[in-house]
């Protein structure tokens, strides 16, 4: 078991060899993440003051496509196209989030008749799909249009939903519904089920030194992705080091008395086979205040239970990677993301001198 910052073994050079960098996830767990990424992709590394910095070539996010709620959903059923909106959010998260452009992206009108809840991100994608007639295509031109520093692929281009097995034997349909469910999710399933990625979605995990997967809710964020044919054994046989970022807090309607480990369980199952290399999970308490804000919703801070996250085979890395702020709690994304990017270029060393 590790604690702390994790060791990066190998030779330290003044400057690391540039490393890539695959996420995947969706909601506001992957476009924290990437924010934190984003500061080290190479055009804004080479203006950080230390030279010893770990910094990024190629950062890529894969997001899951089974939002069928609020505007996306809206827009699903009307244009018959794939929800835009957890899309949308890595878009913002990887532009220069200061720049006007990025802004406008997340606006949501608040009045107008049709237009009352959409944000004007779902609106240009949805547009943008129209006239290319192709989503996949829509994603990389509105990321080239606000300049983002890393791709951004939909899990799959195909019309999928979710369906969840409850506790209780009866089977729910939709992520809206699944969300929405006081019951306990045993399973998770696509429909259809077999799903293909896109070949460039598979290319860049091959690629890839770092894939993360987390932080997001569990089974609407972070199952979704590995239900997709082929992305789990890319991740299975490709040299990165492959690390599971544990979430804070757990979700009454989702995680509900949940350990670190048990979200590990979850997903090696779903995938059909163990995913993971590494394990990071935050340590630190939550204050009293912020605690009893989770408990009101039935949520409490997720137990870091170490010893069954290595009798996975997993290594478990225990840091502080917790921020409060308004009562909620949140990833430090600047701590987390130098804490992946070391495992990341310990690595690509690694793999660097077996070559040698």
């Amino acid at each position: 078991m590790a604690q702390g910052t994790p060791a990066v073994s190998g030779p330290q050079p003044g400057n690391p060899v540039p490393v890539r960098v695959v996420a995947m996830g969706g909601g506001t767990g992957l476009s924290t993440l990437l924010k934190g990424l984003k500061k080290y992709v190479l055009a804004e590394a080479a203006a950080a003051q230390s030279s010893s910095a770990p910094a990024i070539d190629e950062l890529a996010a894969v997001v899951t496509v089974t939002d069928d709620g609020g505007s996306s959903g809206r827009l699903r059923r009307d244009f018959n196209i794939l929800p835009p909106g957890d899309i949308r959010n890595c878009i913002a998260a990887l532009s220069e989030d200061e720049a006007l452009l990025s802004r406008l992206f997340q606006h949501r009108f608040q009045a107008g008749t049709g237009l009352d809840g959409h944000s004007f991100g779902n609106l240009f994608l949805t547009a943008l799909t129209a006239i290319t007639g192709d989503f996949a295509e829509a994603v990389k031109l509105s990321s080239e249009i606000l300049a983002t520093r890393g791709r951004i692929y939909p899990s799959t281009i195909s019309d999928v939903q979710l369906e969840a097995v409850m506790a209780d034997g009866s089977t729910v349909r939709g992520e809206t519904n699944i969300t929405a469910s006081s019951g306990r999710i045993v399973e998770l399933c696509l429909v259809p089920p077999d799903v293909e990625p896109l070949p460039e979605t598979l290319q860049a995990i091959a690629a890839a030194d770092l894939i993360t997967i987390g932080p997001g809710s569990l089974f609407t964020s972070l199952v979704p992705n590995l239900l997709v044919r082929g992305i789990p054994e890319a991740a299975a046989a490709s040299r990165a080091v492959k690390v599971f970022v544990c979430n804070l807090m757990t979700e009454a309607n989702e995680s509900l008395g949940l350990t670190a480990a048990d979200h590990i369980r979850v997903l090696n199952t779903h995938a059909g086979l163990p995913v993971f290399d590494c394990a990071l999970v935050n340590q630190t308490p939550v204050s009293q205040v912020v605690a009893a804000n989770y408990a009101r919703e039935r949520a409490a801070q997720i137990v870091p239970d170490a010893a069954a996250i290595e009798a996975l085979g997993v290594r478990a890395i225990l840091g502080d990677y917790l921020e409060e702020a308004d009562g909620v709690a949140r990833h430090a994304t600047d701590r987390l993301a130098l804490d992946l990017l070391r495992m990341a270029v310990a690595r690509r060393q690694t793999a660097s001198s077996m070559v040698q």
